[in-house]
């Protein structure tokens, strides 16, 4: 009853800047944190940055300084702002959020479609 749907995603020169969204919608009582996870073709699945609600952030030390997690509370969406994109920063990007919803009254993990940032020239 609750789903993630990221957007944002695409095709950018390196140096470019990219812009990341995730909105979560069903019946949502709380979303405690949330989260932006990447996978590269090949390679495990890693953190890339995370925000709890009302908490200190989080990021991979391969993006510090280049990336940074927000999110409006009120539209339950949680953003990436990338900044000089790299090669390596390919991957599919992945939202992630912790919810505790009206139809279980549990806290759960919640997982996005994902959506592929590609850095080319």
């Amino acid at each position: 009853q609750v789903q993630l749907v990221e957007s944002g995603g695409g095709l950018v020169q390196p140096g470019g800047s990219l812009r990341l969204s995730c909105a979560a919608s069903g019946r949502i009582y709380n979303i405690y944190a949330m989260a932006w996870y990447r996978q590269a073709p090949g390679k495990q699945r890693e953190l890339v940055a995370a925000i709890p609600s009302g908490g200190i952030t989080n990021y991979a030390d391969s993006v510090k300084g280049r990336f940074t997690i927000s999110r409006d509370n009120a539209k339950n969406t949680v953003y990436l702002e990338m900044n000089s994109l790299n090669p390596e920063d390919t991957a599919v990007y992945i939202c992630n959020a912790d919810i505790m919803g009206t139809s279980t009254w549990r806290r759960l993990d919640y997982w996005g479609q994902g959506t592929q940032v590609t850095v080319s020239s």
